[in-house]
Order: structure tokens, then C-alpha cells, then sequence
């Protein structure tokens, strides 16, 4: 990412303002930020691939899965909160050109590898529905580790156009960002030139990758719901469609906010700033701290081995 060919014209650093309108409010705003971080961090995704890591018994395409969730959780709010918690705990505002724009790639490659691991999510659990008896032969750890590279190519295909275009635009002198970290059309509005291009390709882009992620994953759980209609037993019912309950529920954490977060950031007319800004961010804390609890709480094999290695690191200061 080192190598865009910034507009010499343009400035050699913005400024990110944090959240405009709330400055006094700064110090305030990162208590709970801060706090989201680490339980997200260190409780959550760095427990939940420290257990999957050591335990056998957890190498299976589920719990592959799920480590690759916890990496895309780790990657985003660990590209944007430090940033944060330095404008408001030292007012250091300051982000070079080339940095902006490699943070920007970074979250939106993020972005789109973690709806492509849902869709593959999705798929799992139609499988393991749909057709249980071949579940080990069609989804090995093997398999799902392509199914993770073939995403990860799709979002530096997808995104990297995004800094390119952008790094060839001249950007005017006035350099504020009102904002915590480099989002798209925040660095976009920061140009000049004619930005039609850049705007339509983001939007396509959002709307194209996450149409066909959302249409991939309601036709995997359009034929799992007529699978489990066919299912006589009520029990059989309850125990099936309580697999999906957790992926539905991460889906509605990512999703929700995802498209909230792109709609306002385009059409964003009578929308108070800080009030965006504020959700924004929570975007990249929510989601994260959420997900590693929600797996935790609804599969019980998750749940054990955890269990079984906080009772270990607790043992010793409970004689």
C-alpha cells in the first residue's frame, strides 16, 4: 500500500476532528470505547482463539470458522479504536495521506471478508441441515481454508480500487477529516476534483458484494426452513433451527449497522454528525464484542472448553 501515487498538490497530512460538536465530551466517550475494546479484544476473540487453538477436539470447519470471525473482529476495531482513543485522550489528530488510505483499504477489505465468512457460515449450517450424512466429506478444514483465501481475494479485487481512485485525486486545502479514522466518503468529500467515480463505485460496490452475500445466505436458509419443515418430529424442529440461532443473530450485528453505517455516510442530510460518528464506532465495537458471547453462550462445546480454562486460571487464587 506504499506505493499510491499521491497528487503532489495535496496535503502530506489530514486531521481527524474525533467527534465534531462532542470535544469537551471526548474523555467521557472513550470510558466506555476503551472498556468495549478490551472485553472485545482480550475476553472475547483472543480467549475464543486461544481455547479453539489448544483444543483438538475444536479443529472442525465450525470452530475454523469462528476463529476466522474472531480475526476479522481483532482487524477492524483494532484499525480504528487506538486512532480514536489517542485523539481523545491526547489530541493527536494527525494521519499522513498514505496512512488515511491504507487504513481505509484495511477496514473495507475487512468488512467484505467478514460478510464473506457469514455466507460461508450459512452454508455450514445448511449442510449440517440439509445434508448431515455428508457434512465431513463436503466441508473439511481444508476446504473452508480455500473458501477463506477465495474471500480474501474478493475483498483486494473488490477494494483496492477504492485508495487508488481516491490517491489520484487533488485534495483541497482545507485537510479536516470530522471524523475518528478514514472512512471513504469522508475522505472522498475531502477532494477537489470530480469524485462521480469514486461514489459510484463504493456504492456499487456495497450494495453489489453485500446483495449477493444477503442473497446467498437467505437462499441457504430458505431451503434449510423447507428442511426443516419436513422434519416430523417437533424436537427435531427446535434442535435444528437452534444451530442457526447464533449465526442469525451475529448476521443481524454485521449487517444492521453495516448498511445503516454506508446509507448515512451518502445520504446523511438532517442527520446529526456526532450522533453518525458515535454509531459508527460502535460498529467496529459492538459486533466484536458480541459475537465470541453469543457463540459462547449457544454451543455447548465452545462453552465447556472455556469453561474448563477459566476454572484452570482461576484454580490457583481460589485456595
Amino acid at each position: 500500500m506504499a506505493a499510491f501515487n499521491l497528487t503532489p498538490s495535496g496535503p502530506s497530512t489530514f486531521i481527524l476532528m474525533g467527534i465534531p460538536g462532542l470535544e469537551a465530551a471526548h474523555i467521557w466517550i472513550s470510558i466506555p470505547f476503551s472498556m468495549f475494546y478490551i472485553i472485545s479484544l482480550l475476553l472475547g476473540n483472543v480467549t475464543l482463539l486461544f481455547v479453539v487453538g489448544k483444543e483438538q477436539t475444536l479443529h472442525k470447519p465450525m470452530f475454523l470458522l469462528l476463529c476466522m470471525l474472531a480475526l476479522t473482529d481483532i482487524s477492524t476495531s483494532s484499525s480504528v479504536i487506538p486512532k480514536a482513543l489517542c485523539i481523545f485522550w491526547f489530541n493527536l489528530k494527525g494521519i499522513t495521506v498514505k496512512g488515511c488510505l491504507t487504513q481505509m483499504f484495511f477496514l473495507h477489505a475487512v468488512s467484505v471478508i467478514h460478510s464473506a465468512i457469514l455466507v460461508t457460515m450459512a452454508f455450514d449450517r445448511y449442510v449440517a441441515i440439509c445434508n448431515p450424512l455428508r457434512y465431513t466429506t463436503i466441508l473439511t478444514n481444508a476446504r473452508i481454508a480455500k473458501l477463506g483465501l477465495v474471500g480474501l481475494i474478493r475483498a483486494v479485487l473488490c477494494i483496492l480500487p477504492l485508495p487508488l481512485l481516491l490517491s489520484r485525486q487533488p485534495f483541497c486545502a482545507n485537510h479536516i477529516i470530522p471524523h475518528t479514522y478514514c472512512e471513504h466518503i469522508a475522505v472522498v468529500k475531502m477532494s477537489c476534483g470530480n469524485i462521480t467515480v469514486n461514489r459510484m463505485y463504493g456504492l456499487v460496490v456495497a450494495f453489489v458484494v453485500i446483495g449477493l452475500d444477503l442473497t446467498l445466505i437467505v437462499l441457504s436458509y430458505g431451503l434449510i426452513i423447507r428442511a426443516v419443515l419436513r422434519i416430523s418430529s417437533k424436537k427435531a424442529h427446535q434442535k435444528a433451527l437452534n444451530t442457526c440461532t447464533a449465526h442469525i443473530c451475529v448476521m443481524l450485528t454485521f449487517y444492521t449497522p453495516f448498511l445503516f453505517s454506508s446509507l448515512t455516510h451518502r445520504f446523511s442530510q438532517g442527520f446529526a454528525p456526532h450522533i453518525h460518528i458515535i454509531l459508527a464506532n460502535l460498529f467496529f465495537l459492538i459486533p466484536p464484542m458480541l459475537n465470541p458471547i453469543i457463540y459462547g453462550i449457544k454451543t455447548k462445546e465452545l462453552r465447556d472448553k472455556v469453561g474448563k480454562y477459566t476454572f484452570r486460571i482461576c484454580l490457583p487464587g481460589c485456595h
